[in-house]
């Protein structure tokens, strides 16, 4: 894929977390009952690991910084429709930063190992840092400027039924990674190694 193919397909991945933020919002139905709990479906997490394996570690870091710096500008293409740099002072900023290193590590893992799971090891990686770095800034805001007295094991359990939702659609990502890997450029050779 050339410069502008990778710039087009960038811009499309912005779009598409815009959408994912917000598909609950726009269908309000659609929502996953886990644990007695409602967890409202975002599909962000599912765009920013396929920017990754998609675009690589680069291009795919880079639309997904083009996405947070967009709705840092007050564009409403976060969840909620919200933007500005008021979302980061709420406890969920840190998920909004890890969608660019969440991009890169799945995106490197891709181009950079040779192993044959490497799709579902990328993918689960862009998971894992996901919520390393969202649930430590939401750990780190509620104590530090929130004023909510939490310990950091609390933080982790209230995020369980999401981080069930997230590893569902992380691993449906690496399996959609082979549908579309040719409209990308990738190579079914080089790339596809856990789908023969």
């Amino acid at each position: 894929m050339n410069r502008t193919g990778r710039l087009t397909a960038s811009a499309m991945f912005v779009g598409l977390m815009t959408v994912g933020a917000n598909i609950s919002v726009w269908l309000p139905f659609l929502a996953v009952p886990i644990g007695g709990q409602t967890v409202p479906l975002s599909l962000q997490p599912f765009f920013a690991i396929l920017a990754g394996l998609l675009l690589g570690y680069k291009w795919g870091a880079y639309s997904m910084g083009c996405y947070v710096l967009l709705g840092l500008t007050g564009l409403p293409i976060f969840a909620d429709l919200s933007g500005g740099f008021g979302v980061f002072a709420g406890p969920t900023g840190g998920f909004l930063l890890s969608f660019i290193a969440i991009a890169f590590f799945a995106g490197f893992i891709m181009e950079k190992t040779a192993f044959r799971n490497r799709v579902f090891a990328a993918a689960f990686a862009g998971l894992l840092v996901n919520y390393l770095l969202g649930v430590t800034y939401m750990y780190g805001a509620m104590h530090l400027w929130l004023g909510v007295a939490i310990s950091y094991k609390t933080a982790w359990i209230s995020m369980l039924p999401f981080l069930v939702k997230d590893f569902c659609f992380s691993m449906l990502a690496a399996f959609f990674f082979s549908k579309v890997a040719y409209a990308f450029g990738k190579s079914k050779v080089s790339y596809n190694t856990s789908f023969k």
